[in-house]
């Protein structure tokens, strides 16, 4: 399986997009953008953990059970099968950094536990 992203790959989701900066051995760093007002899946990755960097914004993190939020240039770390979510509870566009980390890598690694778009 390995990596499946390529540099400057852009996804679009209805909470917004996603675009790959950079590909390496066993990571991947993305760049989020979450539109106002929207959110991301509770979810939880099997394979990979991931580093997250607030580089525009105010968002709303869910960790395990906790939930806070952050500002500009506060990150959080989160494990592998640990359920997470990105919120922008805000007026204003989102930004992070992603760094994901991991042996496999791909769209696929993720278990929903709520969805407001509905994903599969």
């Amino acid at each position: 399986m390995g990596i499946q992203y390529r540099i400057n790959e852009v996804g679009e989701r209805p909470w917004g997009t996603w675009k790959c900066m950079a590909v390496g051995n066993n990571f991947v760093a993305k760049l989020i953008t979450v539109n106002p007002h929207a959110s991301l899946s509770l979810q939880m990755h099997d394979f990979r953990s991931e580093h997250w960097i607030v580089v525009k914004g105010t968002p709303t993190i869910t960790l395990g059970d906790g939930k806070k939020e952050y500002s500009f240039g506060q990150s959080v770390d989160i494990p592998a099968k640990t359920k997470h979510r990105l919120e922008n509870l805000t007026n204003d566009v989102l930004e992070i950094i992603e760094i994901q980390m991991g042996d496999v890598l791909d769209e696929n690694d993720i278990t929903r536990f709520e969805d407001v778009y509905n994903h599969v």
